[in-house]
């Protein structure tokens, strides 16, 4: 009787003890790139290079914070342009790209943790204007700026529409109050951010086309033990507010 106490006490103590990381290889490190996407990522002064502390926003914040509590070490760069570090997480091993949206078309080439943020995809008209549509078929005789490569440009694209794709998209600010484009496909927050840089107020929204999360993808290589540590941190945080209002007022 005592053995059989003992042994169950044994098992008791296993099956309570919190589960052990796995190893990972000696030196790992995952390396992070963004891009200028704010509010959700951004280089100081809005630059198109920026390395580690010298980038702000929001899902800058949560990754950083998500690797801290997972015990993984990483460097964090911001470059330029979007095509260029999208690629490399791609063709690279223990490579990370945020913040970005898994689409139905990337949903297979990565490995994914999140969400760690929300946007809308949205068609916004100069001040002045009162165009309303109800889809995106309706807005096929309107000349429409997107940011190249972006998921809001490839689903104009693939609506069968034809967007101006600019390498940056506050670009379309600027070429949307000037008349050369009637619509601009865009992202919210993301474009009450540049507008307020500019103090440009009055754009109005012609179309809201699609409501979509933000996330962390990696490399189809990274080991599921990363995946796994870094969901599992991103899912207390959660709990905390990040990705909310209430963590990031400027969400709201």
């Amino acid at each position: 009787m005592r053995k059989l106490l003992a042994i169950t006490l044994l098992f008791s103590s296993i099956i309570g003890a919190p589960l052990a990381h796995a190893e990972l290889p000696q030196g790992y490190e995952v390396v992070l790139q963004t891009e200028n996407f704010p509010p959700f990522n951004m280089a100081d002064g809005g630059k198109n290079f920026a390395k580690e502390e010298h980038i702000q926003g929001i899902s800058a914040v949560t990754v950083q914070e998500m690797f801290k509590r997972a015990g993984i070490a990483y460097s964090m760069t911001l470059r330029f342009p979007w095509d260029r570090i999208y690629q490399a997480t791609l063709d690279s091993p223990n490579h990370g790209l945020f913040s970005t949206s898994m689409t139905d078309a990337r949903r297979p080439l990565f490995k994914w943790v999140g969400p760690i943020a929300q946007y809308e995809s949205v068609l916004l008209s100069a001040p002045g204007s009162t165009l309303k549509l109800t889809s995106l078929e309706q807005a096929k005789d309107y000349t429409i700026g997107a940011y190249k490569s972006s998921a809001v440009s490839q689903r104009v694209e693939a609506q069968g529409l034809t967007p101006v794709n600019s390498l940056r998209d506050q670009e379309n600010l600027q070429k949307l109050l000037s008349g050369k484009i009637d619509l601009w496909a865009t992202s919210d927050p993301v474009w009450r951010y540049y507008a307020k840089q500019e103090g440009v107020g009055g754009l109005n929204t012609v179309l809201v086309f699609n409501s979509a999360p933000l996330y962390l993808a990696l490399n189809k290589e990274t080991p599921d033990e990363v995946v796994t540590r870094l969901q599992n941190a991103l899912d207390e945080m959660k709990t905390e507010g990040y990705g909310t209002c209430v963590k990031h007022p400027e969400l709201c």
